[in-house]
């Protein structure tokens, strides 16, 4: 039975921890609640809106149109029309629906914006979506139809629809109409006021998300990829010198330095390293042993300025107008353009795909009899079995995939809006393109453990580390030694699923506790 907790928004608070928490998906039940000191702000703010009216002056998104039509002035007896019409002509999304925990982090993005106190919104607005979220309801959101400016406005119109009681949503897996969801779980559904429906589809928390979403898989991506290699170091008898602390505290990046501590702490105490230390005529090893701190460290690095901006992102306000209650003002700005969040996710697809690459050549080295002293493709009886032979293929097909995928989304930009908005961000295919990147890492990852704990294997009775036993048990626990050809993907898909769900990493907590996330400064 499923444990539930409270979980307390605190709006421009949220950390990675409890975003990383909300993603995961982890068997607990929250009760999501806004933090009470949260909703005066939120009043105030659609008080000055009430007076914007009252008085009759013009503002942008409240009694205007939008984008192009902002010149034209809307009645007031019109008002609540001109906001569900919005909604309805935005909702143009295509393609396969977001998942359960991306659409998670957005209805949880989007609450800790309103709840700010700059959007204008009414209380019962920010109030639906949580009871949104606490029924376990998830608005059919497709992922498609966004440029990253004017914010993610197709695929939060289709959000807003489900508080509307229009379109569809999906239950514990099951699609239903919207308006029968909300009836089963007494849920009203929201007639939207002025400026509401603006503020709600307007910002960036979709790209966020999916950004999010590609940030947390490639955590585990790198700490996966951290074992494998130092597995792969001792099931090619590598030299554990280059990770010599000393080597990496002359250059000073802390990525480096991290990644380097972590393999050599990783490699401490392997037999199999002991036998090689003296009488060894190998002067250096292939890059893709020995310079795994530079690559990896840089890679860390890069995930760790993604942390921070992303974070930054998730506690934003990134709709448009702006309300500043405190001076009566509305200002309409561009807080919506999600250039920080298109930089990010095209910075994570760089270290996504190199993690992938110098994975594949661990791989290439480990299959190669000449160079890593193992049988050839690392099965007993080469010629009448491939072993890895065609495991490798794959693992370069997806590496080479991932380097088209890695192009910058934020380069490119189309005009919209009959040329209102005329410099978009792309921030949204950058993200959502990680997943399939990070899929992609994973299996070559994946097969890097197999062909490593195979390497690891044929050195018996010489054992590798302590920390690398845990990594090479947990595999061995799913997966048998490769004695002769067999249906191998099934082998592979379960390896990949061990570095998708952290489980690899978790093998050797003990040493990459944290290492990541020291790197941000933020749990």
């Amino acid at each position: 039975m499923n444990t539930r907790i409270n979980f307390v928004l605190n709006p421009g608070e949220l950390s990675l921890a409890e975003l990383r928490q909300i993603w995961s998906g982890e068997k607990i039940s929250y009760g999501y609640q806004l933090n009470a000191n949260a909703y005066a702000a939120i009043e105030t703010s659609a008080n000055t809106v009430r007076e914007i009216l009252a008085r009759g002056n013009a503002a942008y998104g409240i009694n205007t149109g939008f984008g192009l039509l902002a010149k034209t002035r809307i009645a007031d007896d019109q008002l609540e029309r001109l906001q569900r019409n919005l909604i309805l002509s935005h909702s143009v999304g295509t393609g396969e629906l977001l998942s359960d925990e991306i659409v998670r982090l957005i209805l949880v993005m989007k609450i800790a914006s309103l709840a700010r106190g700059y959007s204008g919104v009414r209380a019962a607005v920010v109030d639906t979506l949580i009871a949104l979220l606490n029924a376990g309801i998830s608005p059919c959101i497709p992922a498609k139809g966004s440029v990253g400016a004017s914010g993610d406005l197709a695929p939060l119109s289709h959000m807003t629809l489900a508080l509307m009681g229009v379109g569809n949503v999906r239950v514990a897996g099951k699609i239903l109409p919207a308006k029968d969801a909300l009836k089963h779980a007494n849920i009203t559904p929201l007639v939207l006021a002025a400026k509401e429906g603006l503020a709600l589809i307007n910002g960036t928390q979709v790209s966020t998300a999916l950004a999010l979403h590609g940030l947390f898989l490639t955590e585990r991506l790198c700490e996966a990829a951290l074992v494998t290699g130092a597995l792969a170091v001792d099931a090619a008898k590598g030299s554990d010198a280059p990770f010599d602390a000393r080597v990496h505290a002359v250059r000073g990046q802390p990525g480096q330095i991290a990644a380097a501590k972590v393999i050599r702490e990783l490699l401490k105490g392997s037999e199999i390293r002991a036998s090689h230390l003296e009488h060894d005529d190998r002067v250096q090893d292939p890059y893709s042993l020995r310079c795994q701190p530079q690559v990896m460290g840089a890679c860390m690095d890069l995930i760790a300025n993604v942390s921070r901006t992303l974070l930054i992102e998730a506690n934003a306000v990134t709709d448009n107008p702006l309300i500043f209650s405190d001076d009566g003002d509305i200002i309409s700005g561009g807080n919506f353009h999600a250039e920080p969040v298109a930089f990010a996710a095209d910075t994570l697809a760089l270290a996504i795909a190199e993690i992938g690459a110098l994975s594949e050549r661990r791989i290439a080295l480990l299959i190669d009899a000449t160079l890593s002293g193992l049988p050839p493709f690392l099965v007993p009886e080469p010629g009448i079995n491939s072993g890895f032979m065609i495991a490798h293929v794959t693992a370069a097909a997806l590496a080479s995939e991932n380097k088209s995928m890695a192009h910058p989304a934020s380069v490119d930009s189309l005009p919209t809006s009959a040329n209102q908005e005329d410099h978009v961000s792309m921030a949204t295919f950058a993200a959502r393109r990680l997943h399939e990147m990070a899929h992609n890492t994973a299996t070559i990852v994946g097969i890097e453990l197999l062909a490593a704990a195979q390497g690891i294997d044929f050195h018996r009775p010489l054992s590798t580390s302590p920390s690398l036993a845990l990594a090479h048990a947990t595999l061995r626990e799913q997966v048998d030694f490769y004695a002769e050809d067999r249906f191998f993907a099934p082998d592979i898909e379960a390896a990949k699923t061990l570095v998708l769900n952290g489980d690899l990493s978790q093998a050797c907590t003990a040493v990459l506790s944290g290492v990541l996330h020291n790197l941000t400064g933020q749990p």
